[in-house]
């Protein structure tokens, strides 16, 4: 069971504009500015590394795929 504390249930729309208008006043425009371009560089750089992540491991399956020796004795190649 989620417990959620009591203002945070009862925030609406102006509650939002209200918390954003404070926010704004303690930290300034530049700073929440510098914060917003550091969270989209981060967003970013975990998109690249996810993709970079894909790339190896489907190069990786591709080599173990070409690795791959087969094994059967002559004696069963020559009889099928």
């Amino acid at each position: 069971m989620i417990v959620t504390p009591l203002f945070i249930q009862n925030v609406g729309p102006m509650g939002m504009l209200v918390i954003a208008v404070v926010v704004l006043v303690l930290f300034g425009r530049g700073k929440i500015t510098n914060l917003m371009g550091e969270v989209g560089k981060g967003i970013t750089a975990f998109k690249k590394g996810v993709n970079e992540g894909k790339e190896e491991l489907t190069a990786s399956i591709d080599d173990a795929a070409d690795a791959a020796k087969d094994v059967t004795p002559d004696s069963d190649k020559t009889n099928s």
